[in-house]
């Protein structure tokens, strides 16, 4: 059985983020799915876990901004 590139200790990965903020540890191999955005990266497993947890402070995602809204 295989290593699950998510939880890989000695995996590189990347942080992404999408519109409504919420955050995501991808694999750094792995292509970054649409509507995602590279926030840090690539880096070992432990420091984008500590970005998350100093830059995504929410519980919750904030809503998406539509274009035209203010």
């Amino acid at each position: 059985m295989g290593t699950n590139p998510f939880e890989d200790q000695d995996g590189r990965y990347l942080v992404l983020v999408n519109a409504a903020s919420e955050h995501a540890l991808w694999p750094g191999f792995a292509e970054v799915p649409a509507g995602w955005r590279i926030a840090t990266g690539p880096a070992d497993r432990q420091s984008a876990l500590e970005y998350v947890e100093r830059t995504w402070t929410g519980l919750r995602a904030r809503r998406p901004i539509h274009a035209g809204e203010v």
